[in-house]
């Protein structure tokens, strides 16, 4: 008997290690500019949420 695919559960340890290496491999050039652009979204939504320029977040 086996489960239905909506009670199969989250991965576990080892299945992240291999979805991270498959998506290493799909998308290993490209990862640092999309790890900088999430970065910058964030950096923006913070001051976004807290109502400051850029300006005056550096003190000028």
């Amino acid at each position: 008997m086996s489960l239905p695919l909506a009670f199969a559960g989250m991965p576990g340890g080892l299945e992240w290690v291999i979805i991270g290496l498959v998506a290493l491999l799909l998308f290993g050039k490209r990862l640092p500019g999309i790890a900088r652009s999430l970065g910058q979204a964030v950096t923006e939504l913070r001051s976004g949420l807290s109502g400051k320029s850029e300006a005056e977040e550096r003190g000028e």
